[in-house]
């Protein structure tokens, strides 16, 4: 394969942005595409293979624009932009930054920074009742408190519903010292972080006190009728069936309800089934119901958290691989065909000798 060379033009202001610290995007650019960069007089000569040179030129040149507009390079961006170049939609960084949600308190634009989460947030658009699923740090619950507080800043909604099953996550904290609400607060402290941050303090509480927003355990719902409502149902892998389809049919006109969850992550009894799951299944062909799944690809926290989450995607694959085989071979051993039988089964104790 023939070597190339390739010189970009890249402005002086620009150049510690796409470049990154210690030139730290240049290496990862040049161990991801192989090929060789080189600063010089306010330009990038890119050396190797000339695919992979017009791979680099095209990741270079989105970056540029990203910066251009303001934004500040992240490695997220890179690593993002880099994979996209390698399926052929590189001009999806750029689309996807056009798309601003709303602003923070502070004035940072809130904004889709994959084509995972634009799809979700377009899918909240347009449909009454949208399901995020994903791996944490997908943004989901993110994404939807900003299209949630951005529809009630522009009247398209009376209040903001904020709800989440009380369950601890993996430990018993026993009983929690104060009044109710301070014994609620720990569960529902993920959702006051976002409404701080995007709203604001001040503002959030206002709104709070005079009863548009409302953030309350899911145990509460019940009874209700929620109208000109956009409603938020965090952590929902951790309903029962019962609570779920007790919160769906709470919905009300002129509502819209985002449903998030992570289907690895439950904190249910062992046992116990998922009222997310459920919910999935029965309502899959529901037209006016979407079913979003984001993807280690989405996750926008530390490069870190992706890694982790990739490595539990192979591990629990592995597992059940393993599982699948170890199964077999007992039937195998035992005799029995291997469509017969299994696990829930001889768990229920159906397979001893008297019963059906």
């Amino acid at each position: 394969m023939s070597i190339v060379e390739m010189t970009l033009d890249i402005p002086a202001e620009h150049m510690q942005e796409v470049c990154g610290q210690l030139d730290a995007y240049l290496k990862k650019m040049e161990r991801t595409l192989r090929v060789s960069l080189v600063p010089r007089d306010g330009g990038m000569k890119i050396i190797g293979p000339e695919p992979m040179v017009k791979k680099a030129d095209s990741v270079f040149r989105n970056l540029l624009e990203l910066a251009r507009r303001g934004n500040t390079i992240t490695e997220q961006n890179v690593d993002y932009a880099l994979s996209l170049s390698f399926e052929e939609k590189d001009g999806g960084i750029l689309e996807i930054d056009r798309d601003i949600i709303c602003r923070t308190v502070a004035g940072k634009p809130i904004k889709p920074k994959t084509l995972g989460q634009k799809q979700y947030v377009d899918a909240i658009r347009e449909k009454m009742i949208c399901f995020g699923l994903g791996p944490a740090g997908t943004g989901k619950t993110y994404l939807a408190m900003a299209m949630a507080i951005q529809a009630f800043k522009d009247n398209q909604v009376n209040r903001l519903i904020l709800t989440r099953p009380a369950i601890e996550a993996g430990e018993k904290l026993g009983f929690l010292p104060g009044d109710l609400q301070s014994k609620i607060d720990p569960y529902l402290r993920p959702l006051y972080d976002a409404l701080h941050q995007i709203m604001g303090a001040e503002a959030f509480q206002h709104n709070l006190e005079k009863g548009l927003i409302e953030v309350a355990p899911l145990a509460y719902m019940r009874g209700r009728t929620l109208d000109n409502a956009f409603i938020i149902l965090d952590e929902a892998q951790n309903t029962t069936p019962a609570q779920m389809k007790m919160f769906l049919t709470r919905i009300g006109f002129g509502s819209k309800v985002v449903i998030t969850g992570d289907v690895t992550q439950k904190d249910l009894p062992a046992g116990a089934v998922s009222g997310l799951d459920v919910a999935l299944k029965v309502l899959r062909e529901v037209d006016e119901i979407a079913q979003i799944r984001l993807t280690n690809r989405d996750v926008v926290r530390h490069p870190l958290v992706q890694k982790i989450v990739e490595a539990y995607e192979t591990y629990e694959k592995r597992e059940q691989h393993r599982e699948s085989r170890l199964e077999q071979h007992r039937r195998r051993i035992s005799g029995r065909p291997l469509g017969e039988g299994g696990p829930e089964r001889r768990r229920r104790g159906y397979d001893r000798p008297g019963r059906v």
